[in-house]
Parts: structure tokens; sequence; C-alpha cells
């Protein structure tokens, strides 16, 4: 197994689980537009509780409604792939947020699979 190293930009897009697009969710639509753009990868991650912009906490206990909690999709490559991306996430996220941070990646490579 080979460990590679680098720098890369993160790209985190926050936006709420029932955020759509063309009645697709909102989540998926970005992930689908990331493999389309050939980008290393797009991870979903869906949170246990949160707020926004309108203050309204979201949570998934068991007393309250899990509606609408926070979503984050996750995506690294390099920054110019990444920032290349942007144009792409401006036509399909109208409220949200976007995070982008400098990061360094160990990747690890099994030989045998090569």
């Amino acid at each position: 197994m080979t460990r590679t190293t680098g720098k890369a930009l993160r790209l985190t897009v926050l936006v709420g689980e029932n955020d759509t697009w063309h009645h697709r969710p909102l989540y998926s639509e970005i992930v689908h537009r990331a493999h389309a753009a050939g980008l290393a990868g797009a991870s979903v991650f869906r949170g246990v509780e949160g707020f926004g912009a309108s203050s309204l906490i979201h949570t998934t206990r068991l007393l309250s409604l899990s509606e609408d909690l926070p979503v984050a999709v996750v995506v690294v490559d390099t920054e110019e792939r990444v920032r290349a991306f942007l144009p792409l996430l401006d036509e399909v996220v109208t409220g949200g947020l976007v995070v982008l941070d400098d990061c360094e990646v160990v990747r690890y490579e099994d030989k045998r699979s090569s």
C-alpha cells in the first residue's frame, strides 16, 4: 500500500434535507453534478441537529419532528477543479452555505488493485 499526500480544496455545501432541484433532493443533484464534472469524489452527511438562517432548530430526537435536517455535501479535489465547479452550484443552490477550506490529502493506494 502506498501513501501519497498533497494540497487540495475541500468544498462543503450545507443545505436542508428537504431542499430540492426539479423535484430531486438538492444534495443528490450536487453529487451527480460533481460526478459529471469529473471531481474526485463527493459524500453526503446527514446532520442529527442544527439550524440555519431560519433560526429554527431541526433535530432527530424522539420527541421532536425530524423534518428538514441539515445535510452537508463534501467534495475534495484540486483547487482548480473545485473552483471550476462553483458555477454549477450557482445554478442549483438558492439557499444554504458553501464553505471552502484548504486541506492536505493523505491518500492510500493499494498497488495490487492497479
